[in-house]
């Protein structure tokens, strides 16, 4: 019986990957050095610290200290999204029909808490909102490993198999599905057969079935 639902963010509830590369490519301007958006699509979903540290790996370029270097692209971040990040469709009236149905909630999310901070403000949300909240600083594992779905699920105090997982990664539908949780999967990032390996597929939370939460 389903008791929970934890959410991904980037790509679930919201869609701010293009403001954090543009955030990030912005960052090494200012340090002096050119680099594209594209550079940094292989690192998405790694967290923060591969994300910017891996096109400096691949430029060669000697960075300060990654957590002073992630801050200088918060900043950047929030002043690119300020107005400009809308929540996914259904994202709001999804969260709200798991309230009440009385389900618990979580973000389990590769990303940093304050950009997770930026994120929910702008949808008009807040960690608060939440049961539990765990980001990329919480778990060793990133996906495709479970860990970060049972952390989650043990913040929460709900087993994984009584919890639902949304999610629009391949390797967080592997993680997922290896926590023990079912998994509803948004074709927001990948195309649906890419995601087959979850419960349930749909565009994005609007138009979810209705069974993801009647199980």
């Amino acid at each position: 019986m389903i008791e929970a639902v934890i959410f991904d963010m980037d790509g679930v509830l919201i869609d701010s990957e293009e403001f954090i590369r543009k955030a990030s490519v912005e960052l090494y301007r200012q340090k002096g050095y050119t680099v594209t958006e594209d550079d940094f699509i292989p690192f998405t979903g790694m967290g923060e610290n591969r994300f910017i540290g891996g096109v400096a790996e691949k430029y060669g370029i000697q960075l300060d200290d990654i957590e002073i270097e992630k801050k200088r692209v918060y900043a950047i971040y929030d002043d690119l999204v300020r107005g400009k990040l809308p929540p996914l469709d259904g994202t709001l009236e999804f969260i709200q029909k798991c309230r009440d149905r009385g389900l618990k909630l979580a973000v389990a999310t590769s990303a940093d808490i304050p950009k997770v901070v930026i994120n929910l403000r702008e949808i008009g949300l807040t960690t608060e909102t939440f049961d539990a909240c765990v980001t990329g600083n919480d778990v060793t594992h990133k996906k495709p490993d479970p860990e970060i779905f049972l952390t989650a699920s043990a913040g929460i105090g709900v087993a994984p198999e009584h919890c639902l997982v949304v999610e629009d990664a391949v390797s967080g539908v592997e993680a997922a599905k290896a926590s023990g949780a079912r998994c509803l999967a948004v074709t927001t990032s990948f195309p649906a057969e890419r995601l087959a390996k979850a419960d349930w597929i749909a565009a994005n939370l609007a138009h979810a079935p209705d069974d993801v939460l009647n199980w």
